[in-house]
Protein backbone atom coordinates (compact mmCIF):
# COMPACT_ATOMS: atom_id res chain seq x y z
CA UNK A 1 0.00 0.00 0.00
CA UNK A 2 1.03 3.59 -0.22
CA UNK A 3 2.52 5.29 2.50
CA UNK A 4 -0.42 7.93 3.68
CA UNK A 5 2.86 10.60 3.26
CA UNK A 6 2.87 9.80 -0.53
CA UNK A 7 -0.37 10.57 -1.22
CA UNK A 8 0.03 13.83 0.67
CA UNK A 9 3.54 14.55 -1.18
CA UNK A 10 0.98 15.51 -4.43
CA UNK A 11 -0.85 17.84 -2.77
CA UNK A 12 1.30 21.11 -4.12
CA UNK A 13 1.55 19.63 -7.23
CA UNK A 14 -1.80 18.94 -7.75
CA UNK A 15 -0.69 15.90 -10.16
CA UNK A 16 -2.61 12.50 -10.26
CA UNK A 17 -0.85 10.46 -7.63
CA UNK A 18 -1.78 6.77 -9.60
CA UNK A 19 -1.95 6.49 -13.52
CA UNK A 20 -4.02 3.29 -13.89
CA UNK A 21 -3.84 3.20 -17.38
CA UNK A 22 -0.52 3.04 -19.45
CA UNK A 23 0.67 0.78 -22.29
CA UNK A 24 4.61 -0.23 -22.75
CA UNK A 25 5.69 -1.89 -25.64
CA UNK A 26 8.56 -2.10 -28.48
CA UNK A 27 8.06 -2.81 -32.07
CA UNK A 28 10.17 -5.82 -32.16
CA UNK A 29 8.05 -7.37 -29.60
CA UNK A 30 5.53 -10.38 -31.13
CA UNK A 31 2.48 -8.93 -32.44
CA UNK A 32 -0.49 -11.26 -33.36
CA UNK A 33 -1.87 -10.89 -37.49
CA UNK A 34 -5.27 -9.51 -35.27
CA UNK A 35 -3.37 -6.61 -33.78
CA UNK A 36 -6.03 -3.88 -34.45
CA UNK A 37 -3.24 -0.97 -34.80
CA UNK A 38 0.29 -1.43 -36.01
CA UNK A 39 2.53 1.19 -33.91
CA UNK A 40 4.86 3.31 -35.55
CA UNK A 41 7.32 3.90 -32.87
CA UNK A 42 8.06 2.25 -29.41
CA UNK A 43 6.52 3.12 -26.60
CA UNK A 44 9.39 1.92 -24.25
CA UNK A 45 9.11 1.82 -20.29
CA UNK A 46 11.77 5.00 -19.88
CA UNK A 47 9.82 7.24 -22.27
CA UNK A 48 7.23 6.47 -20.05
CA UNK A 49 8.84 6.46 -16.52
CA UNK A 50 10.25 9.67 -17.64
CA UNK A 51 6.47 11.36 -18.76
CA UNK A 52 5.20 10.40 -15.47
CA UNK A 53 8.07 11.88 -13.96
CA UNK A 54 8.12 15.08 -15.11
CA UNK A 55 4.07 15.24 -14.93
CA UNK A 56 4.87 14.77 -11.44
CA UNK A 57 2.96 11.62 -11.32
CA UNK A 58 4.21 9.14 -8.56
CA UNK A 59 2.70 5.60 -9.12
CA UNK A 60 1.59 3.30 -12.37
CA UNK A 61 -0.74 0.78 -13.66
CA UNK A 62 0.59 -0.81 -17.02
CA UNK A 63 -2.18 -2.36 -18.72
CA UNK A 64 -1.56 -5.30 -21.41
CA UNK A 65 -1.64 -4.12 -24.81
CA UNK A 66 -3.87 -6.41 -26.96
CA UNK A 67 -1.97 -5.72 -30.38
CA UNK A 68 0.89 -8.04 -28.50
CA UNK A 69 -1.39 -10.59 -27.11
CA UNK A 70 -0.35 -12.82 -24.20
CA UNK A 71 3.02 -11.86 -24.58
CA UNK A 72 3.63 -10.17 -20.99
CA UNK A 73 7.42 -10.31 -20.89
CA UNK A 74 8.43 -6.82 -21.11
CA UNK A 75 5.98 -5.53 -19.00
CA UNK A 76 6.57 -8.23 -16.38
CA UNK A 77 10.47 -7.21 -16.39
CA UNK A 78 8.95 -3.92 -15.89
CA UNK A 79 7.71 -4.96 -12.71
CA UNK A 80 10.12 -6.16 -11.22
CA UNK A 81 12.65 -3.61 -11.64
CA UNK A 82 10.51 -0.80 -10.35
CA UNK A 83 8.15 -1.54 -7.41
CA UNK A 84 6.10 1.81 -7.90
CA UNK A 85 4.43 -0.27 -10.86
CA UNK A 86 1.47 -2.32 -11.12
CA UNK A 87 0.12 -4.55 -13.99
CA UNK A 88 -2.40 -6.55 -15.71
CA UNK A 89 -1.78 -9.19 -18.25
CA UNK A 90 -3.60 -10.90 -20.99
CA UNK A 91 -3.61 -14.59 -20.42
CA UNK A 92 -4.60 -17.93 -21.96
CA UNK A 93 -7.70 -19.49 -19.60
CA UNK A 94 -5.84 -22.85 -19.07
CA UNK A 95 -2.49 -20.95 -17.66
CA UNK A 96 -1.05 -22.30 -14.93
CA UNK A 97 -2.16 -20.91 -11.43
CA UNK A 98 1.47 -21.64 -10.45
CA UNK A 99 2.42 -18.68 -13.28
CA UNK A 100 -0.67 -16.86 -12.45
CA UNK A 101 0.87 -16.81 -8.23
CA UNK A 102 4.27 -16.06 -9.80
CA UNK A 103 3.15 -13.13 -11.80
CA UNK A 104 1.03 -11.89 -8.12
CA UNK A 105 4.45 -12.14 -6.57
CA UNK A 106 6.15 -9.99 -9.08
CA UNK A 107 3.30 -6.99 -9.12
CA UNK A 108 0.47 -8.18 -11.42
CA UNK A 109 -3.03 -6.97 -10.22
CA UNK A 110 -5.49 -8.54 -12.25
CA UNK A 111 -6.07 -10.04 -15.97
CA UNK A 112 -7.11 -8.03 -19.10
CA UNK A 113 -10.05 -9.27 -21.32
CA UNK A 114 -10.45 -7.00 -24.33
CA UNK A 115 -13.09 -7.52 -26.76
CA UNK A 116 -12.99 -4.74 -28.50
CA UNK A 117 -12.16 -5.52 -32.23
CA UNK A 118 -12.97 -9.05 -31.59
CA UNK A 119 -16.04 -10.34 -33.80
CA UNK A 120 -16.31 -13.28 -31.50
CA UNK A 121 -15.24 -13.01 -28.03
CA UNK A 122 -15.13 -16.16 -25.79
CA UNK A 123 -17.60 -17.68 -23.96
CA UNK A 124 -17.04 -16.65 -20.23
CA UNK A 125 -19.57 -19.22 -18.85
CA UNK A 126 -17.57 -22.17 -20.29
CA UNK A 127 -15.66 -24.25 -18.26
CA UNK A 128 -12.24 -22.73 -18.88
CA UNK A 129 -13.45 -19.39 -18.48
CA UNK A 130 -15.35 -19.74 -14.92
CA UNK A 131 -11.81 -21.43 -13.84
CA UNK A 132 -9.77 -18.72 -15.11
CA UNK A 133 -12.07 -16.00 -13.45
CA UNK A 134 -12.24 -18.22 -10.28
CA UNK A 135 -8.35 -18.13 -10.07
CA UNK A 136 -8.35 -14.75 -10.45
CA UNK A 137 -11.06 -14.02 -7.53
CA UNK A 138 -8.82 -16.26 -5.60
CA UNK A 139 -5.89 -14.24 -6.56
CA UNK A 140 -7.42 -10.75 -4.98
CA UNK A 141 -7.13 -9.38 -8.35
CA UNK A 142 -9.40 -8.00 -10.81
CA UNK A 143 -10.34 -8.49 -14.14
CA UNK A 144 -10.08 -5.46 -16.47
CA UNK A 145 -12.33 -5.53 -19.50
CA UNK A 146 -12.80 -3.75 -22.41
CA UNK A 147 -15.43 -3.88 -24.90
CA UNK A 148 -18.09 -1.20 -26.71
CA UNK A 149 -20.84 -0.45 -24.40
CA UNK A 150 -23.43 -1.79 -26.24
CA UNK A 151 -21.47 -5.52 -26.08
CA UNK A 152 -20.49 -5.13 -22.39
CA UNK A 153 -23.71 -6.09 -20.25
CA UNK A 154 -23.46 -9.88 -21.85
CA UNK A 155 -19.98 -10.49 -19.51
CA UNK A 156 -20.97 -9.10 -16.63
CA UNK A 157 -23.41 -11.83 -15.29
CA UNK A 158 -20.43 -14.46 -15.91
CA UNK A 159 -17.77 -12.02 -14.03
CA UNK A 160 -20.07 -11.52 -11.27
CA UNK A 161 -20.83 -15.76 -10.94
CA UNK A 162 -17.14 -15.87 -10.06
CA UNK A 163 -16.16 -13.29 -7.92
CA UNK A 164 -13.51 -11.28 -9.03
CA UNK A 165 -13.41 -7.74 -8.78
CA UNK A 166 -14.04 -6.16 -12.43
CA UNK A 167 -12.76 -2.63 -13.37
CA UNK A 168 -14.72 -1.60 -16.78
CA UNK A 169 -12.32 0.36 -18.99
CA UNK A 170 -12.49 3.60 -20.92
CA UNK A 171 -16.28 5.22 -19.18
CA UNK A 172 -17.81 1.83 -20.80
CA UNK A 173 -18.02 3.55 -24.00
CA UNK A 174 -21.79 4.02 -24.50
CA UNK A 175 -22.32 5.08 -27.84
CA UNK A 176 -23.27 8.31 -28.93
CA UNK A 177 -25.90 10.20 -28.90
CA UNK A 178 -27.65 8.05 -25.84
CA UNK A 179 -24.55 7.88 -23.81
CA UNK A 180 -25.69 7.30 -20.20
CA UNK A 181 -28.77 6.69 -20.89
CA UNK A 182 -27.65 3.81 -23.17
CA UNK A 183 -29.15 0.37 -21.87
CA UNK A 184 -25.70 -0.69 -21.40
CA UNK A 185 -24.20 2.37 -19.58
CA UNK A 186 -27.27 1.92 -17.25
CA UNK A 187 -26.33 -1.79 -16.78
CA UNK A 188 -22.89 -0.34 -15.87
CA UNK A 189 -23.92 1.76 -13.23
CA UNK A 190 -25.80 -0.69 -11.64
CA UNK A 191 -22.86 -3.10 -11.26
CA UNK A 192 -20.97 -0.43 -9.76
CA UNK A 193 -24.48 0.02 -7.34
CA UNK A 194 -24.21 -3.76 -6.21
CA UNK A 195 -20.41 -3.23 -5.58
CA UNK A 196 -17.41 -4.70 -6.39
CA UNK A 197 -17.09 -2.91 -10.06
CA UNK A 198 -15.44 -0.24 -10.77
CA UNK A 199 -14.51 2.27 -13.91
CA UNK A 200 -11.86 3.76 -15.31
CA UNK A 201 -11.90 7.46 -16.77
CA UNK A 202 -9.43 7.01 -19.48
CA UNK A 203 -9.39 7.22 -23.26
CA UNK A 204 -12.25 10.00 -23.13
CA UNK A 205 -10.38 11.37 -26.46
CA UNK A 206 -11.25 8.00 -28.07
CA UNK A 207 -15.41 8.99 -27.38
CA UNK A 208 -17.46 11.33 -29.46
CA UNK A 209 -16.56 14.50 -28.48
CA UNK A 210 -15.34 16.26 -25.20
CA UNK A 211 -19.08 17.46 -24.06
CA UNK A 212 -19.59 13.79 -24.48
CA UNK A 213 -17.24 12.76 -22.38
CA UNK A 214 -17.92 15.42 -19.43
CA UNK A 215 -21.02 14.37 -19.26
CA UNK A 216 -20.14 10.99 -18.72
CA UNK A 217 -17.83 11.96 -16.02
CA UNK A 218 -20.72 13.93 -14.20
CA UNK A 219 -22.92 11.03 -14.48
CA UNK A 220 -20.23 8.61 -13.17
CA UNK A 221 -19.29 10.92 -10.35
CA UNK A 222 -22.70 11.33 -9.52
CA UNK A 223 -23.62 7.97 -9.28
CA UNK A 224 -21.02 5.97 -8.88
CA UNK A 225 -18.76 8.50 -6.79
CA UNK A 226 -15.07 8.68 -6.84
CA UNK A 227 -14.36 5.85 -4.69
CA UNK A 228 -15.63 3.70 -7.93
CA UNK A 229 -13.59 5.45 -9.95
CA UNK A 230 -10.01 5.20 -11.09
CA UNK A 231 -7.98 7.48 -13.44
CA UNK A 232 -5.43 6.35 -16.84
CA UNK A 233 -3.89 8.61 -19.26
CA UNK A 234 -4.02 5.54 -21.45
CA UNK A 235 -0.13 6.52 -22.26
CA UNK A 236 1.16 6.42 -25.23
CA UNK A 237 -2.50 7.20 -26.95
CA UNK A 238 -2.63 3.91 -29.45
CA UNK A 239 -3.76 5.61 -32.82
CA UNK A 240 -3.53 9.42 -31.39
CA UNK A 241 0.01 9.22 -30.80
CA UNK A 242 0.76 12.36 -32.91
CA UNK A 243 -2.15 14.38 -31.18
CA UNK A 244 -2.03 13.78 -27.69
CA UNK A 245 0.78 14.35 -24.88
CA UNK A 246 0.90 13.29 -21.38
CA UNK A 247 0.27 16.69 -20.43
CA UNK A 248 -2.47 17.28 -22.36
CA UNK A 249 -3.71 13.99 -21.29
CA UNK A 250 -3.69 15.58 -17.63
CA UNK A 251 -5.15 18.76 -18.95
CA UNK A 252 -8.73 17.04 -20.18
CA UNK A 253 -8.53 14.31 -17.08
CA UNK A 254 -8.58 18.20 -14.78
CA UNK A 255 -11.18 19.71 -17.51
CA UNK A 256 -13.70 16.56 -16.97
CA UNK A 257 -13.39 16.50 -13.62
CA UNK A 258 -12.58 20.18 -12.86
CA UNK A 259 -13.35 19.93 -8.83
CA UNK A 260 -9.42 19.60 -7.23
CA UNK A 261 -11.10 17.11 -3.87
CA UNK A 262 -12.94 14.98 -6.19
CA UNK A 263 -9.90 13.86 -8.05
CA UNK A 264 -7.65 13.51 -4.80
CA UNK A 265 -10.80 10.88 -3.55
CA UNK A 266 -10.15 9.63 -7.26
CA UNK A 267 -6.59 9.04 -6.30
CA UNK A 268 -7.50 7.53 -2.72
CA UNK A 269 -9.58 4.98 -4.28
CA UNK A 270 -6.53 3.94 -7.10
CA UNK A 271 -3.91 3.92 -3.53
CA UNK A 272 -6.42 1.31 -1.97
CA UNK A 273 -7.49 -1.06 -5.42
CA UNK A 274 -4.04 -1.24 -6.41
CA UNK A 275 -1.45 -1.11 -3.72
CA UNK A 276 -3.37 -2.15 -0.91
Amino acid sequence: MIPATELNSTADSDAPLVDAHAHIYRLDMPMPPTAWHQPARDATLEDYLAEIDKAGVRFAVLTAASINGDYNDYMLDALRQHPRLRATVIVEPDTDPFILRMMKDIGVVGIRLQFRNVEAPPDLTSFAYQKLLRRVADLDWHVHLHDEGDRLPQFLAAIARAGPRLVIDHFGRPPAPAGAESEGFKKILQAVERGNTWVKLSGGFRLPGADFTKSLARTLIEQAGPQRLLWGSDWPFAAYEDSLTYAKAIALYRDIVPDRATRQAIDRTAQDFYFR
